[in-house]
């Protein structure tokens, strides 16, 4: 792993970007959604909160940024600017005096918990998809990290290394208290894939040859309406995934499938057959009017119901972004309440083979919507299974997925939501669970042989020396604007 401290090259010297980022950044999966005025004066007071709170203890604002205090700062002041809008769902639990005392701020916001990402991205910037590139073309040079410190290479597409293996590494594994990640896959035809699964494991190679055992393992994408997908997945599997990925709302002429469909029950059936019985299936987050309907959950719970032997792990949960989330309705046909009815009209129980999955869901609500997060976490926990919420963040597109650790480390659904409609208390073993201890189950790991195997690695100890000097950049991969959303989709070979 490449020292970033050697280059004595500060990330962001005058602390210009929050430790929480509240944008417009995209997973590449749906268009931007520009911050409204009242979220963008949420960042406004953010700032000057943190400027505020530097000068009393007399650090510089980078300082104070880098620092727990500085998070605690920031998800104060968006808990703030939340009740001024009148969002009082869920909010921060945050002493009030944790951004002028570093140790309490560290008890509440620091590392505590065994950490699962189950979604995990990034690009290889050497890989065999650009070929298919033009000349002269620079795919993705318009994204936020396009111009780190690696960008300074040699080469005409150097700057692609900001979005491979070795900041990938750097976001999760230094900048972040997560402790073992899933890299997983986007759609994409079968010759037109920025991360291809021989590239995965090259880059889970990377972490092993760092004695990071366990700590990053890989999906297999399978889309099973395209020809060689279901038949590649005996190859997949001994190759070692330990799930295959899906997307029902795409394929190589634009249409979606049903899992119910012929094509997803042989996908299915072949799971069974070659020994990988977590199928992660997109759900939400729609790509268009063309795939919304497939984008929907009303095919999870017949799947679930016919194959009790079988986890179905329900990526983003089916929420749709730029739609509220609020009680369960069983009339909308899209988003949590979809997923929610599919379960209960199959009679899948809580807790049984239907998992849901927190990735850009988390991220978009937590710092947009307290209310609408509030509510899609309580019905998740009610209705899917509080043993049954996994937690992922769909970083690298993110950047370093601290912030979302620390916004759900310290999330709490407001009382009257609570008694109103049921939903749990957030604590700590609650988040205990969705951190990571839910996914040990369909993953079939112990987190305390990981947590032994790992507490001397070569990542910790890295970690543990970077820790004395962090050097976090607070900064995007992904898309923020529709141009750099269409960019990447170009170079994704993605159907609309």
């Amino acid at each position: 792993m490449q020292d970033r401290r050697s280059s004595g090259r500060d990330a962001d010297p005058h602390g210009q970007r929050l430790p929480i980022k509240l944008d417009s950044t995209s997973n590449g999966e749906f268009l931007p959604v520009p911050l409204s005025d009242s979220l963008r004066a949420a960042n406004a007071l953010a700032s000057q909160w943190a400027e505020s709170f530097a000068r009393k203890v007399n650090r510089s604002r980078r300082s104070f940024l880098v620092s727990t205090c500085g998070a605690a700062s920031t998800l104060l002041a968006f808990n703030a600017a939340h009740a001024r809008d009148r969002r009082p769902g869920g909010f921060f639990e945050i002493s009030k005096e944790a951004p002028l005392e570093p140790q309490l701020a560290a008890a509440e916001l620091g590392k505590q918990e065994f950490i699962f990402d189950v979604q995990g991205h990034f690009v290889n910037p050497d890989g065999a998809w650009l070929r298919t590139v033009p000349e002269g073309a620079k795919p993705l040079s318009d994204f936020p990290k396009a111009s780190c410190e690696l960008s300074q290479a040699a080469g005409e597409r150097s700057y692609l290394k900001c979005l491979g293996a070795d900041e990938f590494i750097k976001d999760v594994f230094l900048d972040s208290d997560t402790d073992i990640m899933v890299l997983s896959f986007v759609p994409s035809t079968r010759e037109g894939e920025p991360l291809t699964i021989e590239e995965a494991f090259a880059t889970r190679d990377i972490v092993e040859k760092m004695q990071g055992t366990k700590r990053l393992m890989i999906h297999g994408r399978v889309n099973p309406n395209q020809p060689g997908d279901v038949e590649d997945m005996e190859r997949l599997a001994k190759l070692g995934v330990v799930a295959f990925k899906t997307y029902t709302q795409w394929g190589p002429d634009g249409k979606g499938f049903w899992m119910t469909d012929d094509a997803g029950i042989r996908f299915v059936e072949k799971a069974r057959q070659v020994g990988v019985r977590n199928i992660c299936i997109h759900k939400g987050l729609p790509f268009g009017q063309r795939s919304y309907e497939h984008s929907t959950c009303r095919d999870i719970g017949p799947i679930a119901k016919r194959f009790p032997d079988v986890n179905f792990l329900i990526y983003h949960s089916g929420y749709v972004v730029g739609q509220e989330e609020g009680v369960y309705d069983p009339k909308r046909t899209d988003g949590i309440d979809a997923l929610v009815t599919s379960l209960l009209s199959a009679g899948v129980k809580p807790n049984s083979n239907v998992y849901a999955e927190l990735g850009s869901t988390w991220r978009f609500l937590s710092m947009r919507d307290p209310t609408s997060a509030a509510h899609a976490l309580g019905k998740l926990f009610k209705y899917v299974g509080e043993d049954n919420v996994l937690w992922g963040t769909d970083s690298i597109w993110y950047g370093s997925p601290q912030d979302q650790i620390q916004a759900f480390r310290t999330f709490q659904i407001a009382e009257q939501l609570r008694e109103a409609h049921g939903y749990p208390t957030m604590t700590p073993e609650l988040r205990a669970k969705v951190f990571g201890l839910n996914a040990a189950k369909p993953y079939n790991l112990s987190p305390a042989d990981i947590l032994e195997q790992t507490k001397g690695d070569a990542v910790a100890r890295s970690r543990l020396a970077y820790s004395e000097a962090p050097n976090p950049s607070f900064a995007t991969h992904g898309p923020r604007t529709r141009r750099e959303f269409l960019n990447l989709r170009q170079w994704q070979g993605s159907a609309p």
